[in-house]
């Protein structure tokens, strides 16, 4: 009788799903905040008496007049808005808040290609943010890297188990115990 490798606490079934699930919920919650983030660019930039407010109460707040480089600095900003960065930038957003959502609810629902999908799409954003902490180090950031890196590591190991090998392997338990 050969006994199966032990597996980590966390990998074991009724912990796995809990944990696939929190998972899940914690991508949605991601896509609700890149959604708003997302139609919050387009429609800012698509108000242009919004914009007009905001740069009249910034110059008030920050005495613009005195300040030459607060000047520069908010005539770049206009002239970034006014490019069309932003527009893009909110389009990227709202793609990536379907990404997240079809990756959430896949995974919530337990499909294995939503697993696979949000492996490669999380591991894809790692060096992304090693790079921002090599730049611009926060501990909010060293944390997100350690809960992308985690989703990333148990995803894996999920997928690596092998789903025709379960029912085999609880047939020859059962099998075992009579």
């Amino acid at each position: 009788m050969s006994h199966p490798a032990h597996t980590p606490a966390i990998l074991q079934e009724p912990r796995r799903h809990r944990y696939l699930k929190l998972i899940a919920l914690f991508k949605i919650g991601k896509g609700v905040l890149l959604l708003l983030l997302g139609v919050s660019l387009l429609f800012l930039n698509a108000r242009t008496r919004w914009m007009d407010l905001l740069s009249n109460w910034a110059a008030d707040e920050i005495l613009m007049e005195h300040s030459k480089p607060v000047a520069y600095l908010l005539h770049k900003l206009q002239a970034v808005l006014a490019g069309g960065v932003l527009r893009a930038t909110g389009f990227l957003a709202l793609f990536y808040t379907a990404v997240l959502f079809t990756e959430g609810i896949g995974v919530y629902m337990q499909q294995r290609w939503a697993e696979l999908l949000m492996i490669f799409a999380t591991a894809a954003l790692i060096p992304l943010e090693v790079r921002h902490i090599w730049h611009r180090p926060s501990l909010v950031a060293v944390l997100i890297l350690a809960v992308n890196c985690f989703i990333v590591w148990f995803l894996y190991f999920v997928l690596k188990r092998k789903p025709s090998a379960q029912p085999a392997q609880a047939e020859r338990e059962m099998a075992e115990i009579s």
